[in-house]
């Protein structure tokens, strides 16, 4: 007997009644920048709590008493007003961002992105093809959300071209894009932003402390096979339960193969890319290259140019891979096409751009202050004299990461509130900021599929609602609950285990702090 893809009206089961209530607690939220806003006024008003009843704790470092500073006074108003531009120019992840979407907007804007996700699964075996659909979302998140806009809707159309119905397409590839977003096997746009995040919460404490952009590289490496794994068991063997082969009865929608001139496109840009891959091992092998630092006998450190300019090369690759894809498949005819796609990309921060302002006054505030070390050396202490162990401790970190996702669900605006409290409190525990990291981007995306927060959750509706009018929130929370609990155990487990064995997360960085060695 076939089950029904959408819950009826009448039915309220308790899925539908608990995501009822995460749904409305999560509208009485303000928008996320007016929320940053009344938090650094929340802020300003502690500090001079704070101050009024002389709170200070002994730095962990120096010994040196540490005193909130009152924000809420005539040098705090100057303060305030003096760093209102600097505040929000000099917010780390805002350069970072901003450069690496300008080059990735030229391959969006060329059709590279969207052929090659189309070559990719147009060419896939029939039993290998829900792998790599999941494969080729966890993919698409180097180029920031393209998944959930280009991948998603096209895997309906593959799998009715394959005689499957249409919605575990839709699901496959949005565990993927969604349920694996802290899995790659390259870098992408949300790792200099949420680097540079944790950098400017680690500095509460240690004013010299870098993140790489690289700092997870490895461990998301690692969870690539991982989530492309566990994604296609729950598509095979729950999932598909549900919604199985023949079910679906209108077959007349197809995907359009990759045609003549994308073809050359395709060509052009593999040879950019062997070219680009040729001077970055050139800069990068020799003893003298230009992207290491010549004479240091550590390979890391010799390499601190090259894991330095990751940005620009995220830049660069996508700006020059794109306009060689466009001159070939007559997508950019001259220069003035290669800048509407620069600024198509520069289109869609606005709100980002709105919503970094209000974060940039609320992180540096909240520096000013000291609130945020006074909160983690505080803080430490308790977690210290409960005892609990590290791992279960971190695992506890990833719980906590999952249930918030459930109300907030950008990652940037989620940690920019929460690594300034939870960095440097792992800090004084002796968890170095790349641990703490790790851990969030773990729980920030296991809970991302059945989160009516997340920003691409109603057009996921709406992608079902092509294929069964009747779907709802329910509809998407029951299809993709199963892929939630399962990369929580799996994704906890491989984290626990790295943890366990002392492996690095990325290139150079440490598991403790201080460093060990």
């Amino acid at each position: 007997m076939t089950t029904t893809a959408a819950p009826g009206p009448a039915q309220h089961t308790a899925v539908d009644r608990f995501l009822g209530i995460v749904e409305r607690a999560g509208n009485l939220l303000p928008h996320p920048a007016t929320l940053f806003f009344l938090l650094t006024v929340v802020v300003v008003v502690m500090s001079a709590i704070a101050a009024q009843f002389d709170l200070s704790v002994a730095h962990p470092k120096t010994g040196e008493p540490v005193i909130p500073v009152n924000l809420l006074s005539v040098d705090g108003l100057q303060r305030i007003m003096g760093g209102l531009v600097t505040n929000f120019t000099g917010f780390a992840p805002l350069g970072t961002v901003l450069v690496a979407l300008i080059g990735i907007g030229v391959a969006e804007h060329s059709g590279l992105i969207g052929a090659c996700l189309r070559i990719v699964v147009l060419n896939a075996p029939r039993f290998l093809l829900t792998p790599i659909v999941v494969f080729a979302g966890v993919m698409s998140n180097m180029a920031s959300e393209i998944g959930y806009v280009l991948l998603v809707p096209l895997a309906g159309l593959l799998y009715i071209a394959a005689g499957r119905h249409p919605i575990l397409g839709i699901a496959a590839a949005f565990a993927g894009v969604s349920g694996g977003y802290s899995a790659n096997l390259l870098l992408g746009t949300v790792d200099p932003l949420l680097s540079g995040l944790s950098e400017e919460a680690a500095q509460i404490v240690d004013p010299t402390y870098t993140v790489s952009a690289a700092a997870n590289l490895f461990f998301m490496q690692a969870s690539t096979p991982l989530i492309t794994l566990l994604g296609w068991w729950v598509t095979e063997k729950i999932v598909a339960r549900r919604f199985p082969d023949g079910s679906y009865g209108k077959g007349d929608e197809k995907i359009e193969p990759i045609s003549a001139a994308e073809k050359r496109g395709l060509a052009y840009a593999g040879v950019a890319t062997v070219v680009l891959t040729a001077l970055l091992l050139l800069a990068t092998l020799p003893a003298d290259g230009a992207l290491r630092i010549a004479g240091e006998a550590d390979t890391l450190k010799a390499l601190a140019p090259f894991l330095d300019g990751i940005v620009a090369l995220i830049f660069i690759a996508g700006a020059l891979v794109g306009i060689a894809y466009g001159i070939g498949a007559g997508t950019i005819r001259s220069d003035t096409d290669v800048i509407k796609g620069m600024n198509k990309s520069m289109e869609t921060l606005a709100s980002y751009l709105v919503l970094v302002f209000f974060a940039a006054q609320f992180v540096a505030l909240f520096n000013w202050t000291n609130l945020g070390l006074i909160f983690a050396v505080e803080g430490a202490e308790v977690l210290k004299a409960l005892g609990l162990p590290k791992i279960p401790l971190l695992l506890g970190f990833i719980l906590l990461t999952a249930t918030v996702n459930l109300a907030m669900g950008s990652a940037s605006a989620k940690w920019a509130l929460m690594a300034p409290v939870f960095v440097p409190m792992f800090m004084l525990l002796g968890y170095s900021p790349e641990v703490t990291q790790a851990a969030y981007r773990v729980g920030d995306s296991v809970t991302n599929i059945i989160s009516p927060m997340m920003a691409y959750f109603a057009i996921v509706i709406a992608f079902l609602q092509r294929y069964e009018p009747k779907a709802g929130i329910g509809t998407v929370v029951a299809t993709m609950i199963p892929y939630s609990i399962t990369f929580f155990l799996g994704w906890s487990t491989l984290f626990a285990l790295w943890i366990f064995m002392g492996w690095p997360l990325g290139p150079g960085a440490a598991l403790t702090y201080p460093p060990a060695g």
